[in-house]
């Protein structure tokens, strides 16, 4: 399926950047090592192919899912075959001792690469999933850049999401308190990251989710008042590595917005994914008749669908990449925006936000408001509404 069509492009959107840039890149990957950390995942898969067909010289992977990353090796080989360069895959928790000894017996990388993230707003629904969504997209940063630093590498990249600007759930307000902790580490290694829209049918997104759905017969459901820039995994990818490689010290990457990349609506792209299958989407009034309509639709070539406004807890009304208040350079490359900072950041902050959350896990009691209350702490003009509603009660 041409995933490109269904979320309105007819082009890649780095092609041109990639292009021009290309030799460069092959050089570079070709000496160099790299780890990258949540490898396995739907953006970690994708930067992990860019850098393998590169030809480095030494490439390890590290992810906490074990299936994942068996099916990344059979897609690399399947693809691309195989390298002169070491290459190897770790089924290991970034948190755990494992982990650490790994990194103490490994050797130096260049480059480390670090994708893992708990990326769903749904995640926020309880405050045990929201304490560990802080420990991997803050705390097991942290970690893994003091590692590398101790290690002597040379380039430490970690992905961010556009949510971090004007945030208004906790995951995005997450990876913003992320940003600030890269930052304070930014004096002692250099460090880029890279903001960019929804991944195209990523493992356990909304457009993910369709094709399941299809799978198991059943209903398709989506919110018709959202929209979304859309990148393809391939894209992703493309945009690390860029980061990783081309950025300064400090730099946050972004697609730049043109006639290539609009908005476009859930509802829109699952009109456009039943069509592709050969399906017309039939407007169902609630969950009950969409249940009981996918034992015959299907038949007549349709398929019910369920289209509703949103009103769940953190879901943001528009997208953006960058605030007013931050430095861009959009003259670098074609399709790739720039964010420039310098070096700031508020230390006395960082270690109360540090110390308040050592001190709940410590005494293993705590609310979801005592780690939202924090938040607004590290960002004063934080945007987080509590609708009471998750996207758990929903199909």
């Amino acid at each position: 399926m041409n995933i490109l069509k269904l979320i309105g492009r007819k082009q890649e959107l780095f092609s041109d950047d990639i292009a021009e840039k290309e030799p460069e890149l092959k050089n570079i990957v070709s000496s160099s090592s790299f780890l990258v950390i949540g490898g396995s995942g739907s953006i970690g898969q994708a930067v992990t192919k860019e850098i393998f067909k590169r030809n480095p010289r030494k490439l390890h992977v590290v992810d906490i899912s074990e299936n994942n990353l068996v099916e990344l090796v059979r897609d690399i080989r399947s693809s691309f075959g195989y390298i002169d360069g070491d290459f190897r895959t770790f089924a290991l928790d970034i948190g755990s001792l494992e982990y650490d000894a790994f990194i103490e017996a490994g050797g130096k990388y260049d480059y480390v690469l670090n994708l893992s993230a708990l990326k769903h707003v749904r995640s926020e629904k309880d405050p045990y999933t929201l304490m560990r969504m802080i420990d991997v997209n803050i705390f097991n940063t942290e970690k893994t850049l003091l590692q590398s630093i101790e290690k002597g590498t040379k380039k430490y990249f970690c992905v961010s999401t556009d949510k971090a600007a004007n945030p208004v759930n906790m995951m995005g307000a997450s990876k913003r308190i992320m940003e600030m902790y890269l930052m304070r580490r930014s004096k002692d290694i250099k460090i880029s990251t890279a903001r960019f829209a929804n991944v195209a049918f990523s493992d356990g997104s909304l457009l993910h989710g369709f094709d399941q759905r299809i799978k198991k017969k059943q209903p398709i459901v989506a919110p018709n008042d959202i929209k979304r820039y859309f990148v393809i995994p391939k894209e992703s990818g493309e945009l690390c590595l860029m980061s990783c490689i081309f950025g300064d010290n400090r730099d946050i990457f972004f697609p730049k917005l043109n006639e290539n990349l609009d908005l476009i609506s859930f509802a829109d792209i699952a009109i456009k994914y039943l069509q592709e299958l050969g399906y017309e989407p039939y407007l169902c009034k609630d969950e009950e008749e969409a249940r009981k309509l996918v034992e015959t639709l299907p038949q007549e070539k349709k398929w019910p669908c369920l289209f509703s406004k949103s009103d769940t807890t953190g879901e943001k009304d528009f997208e953006e990449f960058f605030t007013d208040k931050e430095t861009l350079d959009m003259d670098k490359f074609q399709n790739l925006g720039i964010i420039k900072n310098n070096l700031d950041f508020d230390n006395e902050a960082l270690e109360l936000f540090t110390n308040r959350i050592q001190k709940l896990k410590k005494n293993r009691k705590w609310e979801k408001k005592d780690i939202v209350d924090l938040f607004f702490k590290m960002i004063p003009d934080f945007g987080h509404k509590e609708t009471g509603k998750y996207l758990d009660s929903k199909m």
